[in-house]
C-alpha cells in the first residue's frame, strides 16, 4: 500500500466518522483532493484509488498536469482568479471556488462561452483582513445576485476557512456563520447546494456545520514540493 493510497483512505474514514457523528450522511459529502505543487504521479495514484475530483491554485502549473493525465476527472480552481488568467480558468476548470469580483464574474462567463456552464461558489472573507480573499458577508447578496444572472456561470454555493486556530468551537463558529448567509441565500431563492468548508485540519468542524466540499492536501498528498 502506497503512502497516498493510506492517507485517502484515513482521510475518508475520518469523513464518515464526522458524518456519522453528527447526524449527516456520509455520502452527502465529497472529498476534493488538494493537488497543487504535487506531482502528476501523486495525481494518479490517487485517481487510481477513485479519487476523482481535484482542486488547483495556479492556472499554468494545472493546465499542464492537465495535458499529461489520461483519464476522466473534475478539475476545481480554488486559488485567486487574476484578470489575465481568467480565460484559461474558464476554459480549462469544471468548478470554481474561489469567486469574489463581479469583474472576474463577467471574464468567466464571457471566456467559458455558450454550452455546460462553469460551476461557481463564492468565496467568504469571515475575517476582515484585507490580507485574505474572499467577499466581505456585508458584500454577498448583491454580487450573488449578479453571478446568479450571468448566462454561462451556475452559481452553486458558498466557500469559506476557518481562522487559523486549534480550537474547534472557533472552527465551527466560522463555519456555522458561512452556513447561516448560505440559508439566507437560499431564503431569498438561490437554491444552492454547495458548501465549500473545512480543510486538512478542521474538515470535521466543517462537516459539524454542514460541509458538502472538504478540501484535503496534506493529509493526503503530504507536504507539498516548495514546503
Amino acid at each position: 500500500m502506497t503512502q497516498i493510497t493510506h492517507n485517502l483512505a484515513s482521510v475518508r474514514r475520518r469523513i464518515v466518522a464526522a458524518a456519522r457523528h453528527y447526524g449527516r450522511n456520509p455520502d452527502s459529502i465529497r472529498l476534493l483532493a488538494v493537488s497543487k505543487k504535487q506531482p502528476v504521479s501523486a495525481i494518479c495514484e490517487a485517481i487510481g484509488q477513485e479519487q476523482k475530483d481535484f482542486g488547483e491554485s495556479f492556472v499554468v502549473e494545472a493546465i499542464d498536469k492537465q495535458s499529461q493525465i489520461d483519464a476522466r476527472v473534475t478539475w476545481h480552481f480554488i486559488g485567486k482568479i487574476q484578470s489575465n488568467k481568467a480565460r484559461l480558468v474558464a476554459r480549462h476548470f469544471d468548478w470554481v471556488h474561489s469567486l469574489d469580483r463581479i469583474k472576474i464574474a463577467h471574464r468567466l462567463s464571457r471566456f467559458r462561452g455558450a454550452g455546460k456552464p462553469l460551476k461557481v461558489l463564492i468565496e467568504l472573507n469571515l475575517s476582515d483582513d484585507p490580507s485574505r480573499a474572499g467577499v466581505a458577508p456585508a458584500e454577498l447578496h448583491d454580487l450573488a445576485a449578479e453571478v446568479r444572472e450571468l448566462p454561462n456561470l451556475r452559481l452553486r454555493g458558498l466557500m469559506s476557512m476557518a481562522p487559523y486556530s486549534d480550537d474547534e468551537q472557533v472552527q465551527r463558529a466560522a463555519f456555522r456563520r458561512t452556513r447561516g448567509l448560505f440559508d439566507d441565500l437560499n431564503a431569498d431563492g438561490f437554491n444552492l447546494d454547495c458548501l465549500s468548508m473545512g480543510m486538512s485540519g478542521d474538515l470535521e468542524a466543517a462537516i459539524a456545520e454542514g460541509a458538502n466540499w472538504v478540501r484535503v492536501g496534506s493529509d493526503i498528498f503530504g507536504a507539498r514540493s516548495s514546503d
